[in-house]
């Protein structure tokens, strides 16, 4: 099981993993606790920056459900469909902290979005230049020559 796991985690570039495996605990165990447990007054999802609470936010979970989902397997498997699309939706993270940040009354403001929207540009530069990794038959020797 552990070589597994680590044969799995040499398949990818370490920043991936940790994308990846976000998307596996969000998928699993994350958005089933908040979709089926949490109760509808303590719902929030935020979209775009925007933050919808209550009912809105519980009709809208299963959209970040499949899009964890859909990123886990993407990952997983490094299928050409996640770029662009892993760094499309990553800008969209990068625009909704900067909106959130300005929207919320207790939020950081313009400084606290940027350095936040600043902080998962990282990860979007990132995705954006891994068209590479994201191609069939890719080998764990390749993976390492395009990220350093």
């Amino acid at each position: 099981m552990i070589t597994k796991v680590l044969n799995d985690w040499r398949s990818r570039p370490w920043w991936m993993n940790l994308i990846f495996y976000f998307c596996v605990y969000m998928t699993i165990l994350y958005m089933p606790f908040d979709l089926f447990y949490k109760p509808v007054a303590q719902d929030e999802e935020i979209w775009f920056g925007f933050t919808l609470t209550g009912w809105w936010a519980k009709a809208t979970e299963p959209l970040h459900w499949l899009i964890y989902g859909f990123g886990a397997y993407g990952f997983w498997q490094r299928k050409a469909w996640m770029w662009p699309w892993a760094a499309v939706y990553s800008m969209q993270v990068v625009i909704a902290m900067v909106v959130w940040n300005l929207l919320r009354a207790d939020g950081a403001g313009l400084i606290g979005g940027l350095v936040a929207g600043g902080l998962f540009l990282i990860p979007t530069w990132a995705l954006w230049r891994s068209k590479t990794i994201f191609q069939p038959n890719q080998d764990t020797e390749s993976l390492q020559t395009t990220t350093e």
